[in-house]
């Protein structure tokens, strides 16, 4: 077993090292591809978190005043219940807003989280109207309710960016694709090379009995290697964006609060991307072998 596992790792390492200008231009087609890829998927994070509060067809939300009584978030909730305007609303608690909090800052900022106690966030109200266009009408009747503090409306400016998000993912998505399909191109082409230029020496491996898995696994290295190789690349550049995008986002906008992607996001994603990379270099070579070898 250990003799056989040297001799595949002899010759995935010289079928790399005889291949070297095709070899480099795979691993970087490879990493700009899911480069690109792993960006993507980190934005559409962003966007996510920063919009997960208006999703589900809430359009308004109610922020009680910090120390409000009890009577007047009551009251409040009464006034929601019985309005005919109002498809559904949910009550978040003290609790629940330090929870929120919690999600949102505990990744980046812990030292802001020991801070703060779910006593200091406000009780609110997520509201989805009946119809869109009455927002602004509804949210007007309850900014001067007692205990109040203010309406946060989903603003045409969130729609707009959910809009131009998915465009822009969808940019993405094409340009992966047709990266994804050069980086193949390219890991067939370099197994080939590599297949032919050895042809005579599998022709004699086949010869005195050699399987087609055995004479395939070098190869299937070869493009695994190419593959992970590219992906490590992704997967640094995903945790770089991570960072750049945590330093970016401005904290003392209120539009901008929720906005985050976390160290998990970069986590998940760069797993993926490795995981796809070394995919994409198994399926090239297994693509590659498939005109000399009878599989």
């Amino acid at each position: 077993m250990f003799s056989r596992f040297n001799y595949f790792a002899r010759e995935t390492w010289v079928s790399l090292r005889r291949n070297t200008m095709m070899t480099v231009a795979g691993v970087i087609t490879v990493a700009v591809s899911l480069c690109v890829l792993g960006g993507s998927l980190l934005l559409t994070r962003l966007v996510d978190h920063g919009t997960q509060k208006w999703q589900n067809g809430v359009e308004f939300i109610v922020f009680m005043q910090v120390k409000a009584p009890a009577a007047q978030t009551q009251a409040v909730q009464a006034e929601l219940k019985n309005d005919p305007d109002v498809r559904s609303f949910k009550y978040l608690s003290h609790e629940d807003a330090y929870k929120d909090f919690q999600h949102y800052e505990g990744g980046d900022r812990p030292e802001l989280v020991n801070t703060v106690t779910p006593a200091d966030l406000p009780e609110s109200f997520l509201v989805a109207p009946r119809k869109a266009s009455l927002t602004e009408q509804i949210a007007a009747q309850y900014q001067n309710l007692p205990g109040v503090e203010e309406i946060k409306t989903a603003e045409k400016a969130v729609k707009d960016l959910l809009t131009t998000s998915r465009w822009i993912r969808l940019g993405f998505l094409t340009i992966f694709l047709a990266l994804l399909f050069a980086s193949l191109f390219l890991i067939v082409n370099t197994i080939r090379l590599a297949t032919f230029a050895r042809r005579r020496e599998i022709e004699v491996m086949k010869l005195v009995g050699a399987s087609n898995w055995f004479v395939r696994v070098p190869f299937m290295l070869e493009g695994m290697v190419q593959g992970a190789a590219g992906a490590l690349v992704g997967a640094v550049a995903v945790w770089g964006l991570q960072r750049v995008l945590t330093d970016a986002i401005p904290r003392d906008s209120e539009f901008w609060k929720g906005w985050f992607v976390s160290s998990g996001d970069a986590f998940q994603i760069s797993v993926m991307v490795v995981l796809l990379g070394v995919a994409i270099g198994a399926i090239g070579a297994v693509v590659g072998l498939r005109r000399f070898l009878d599989v």
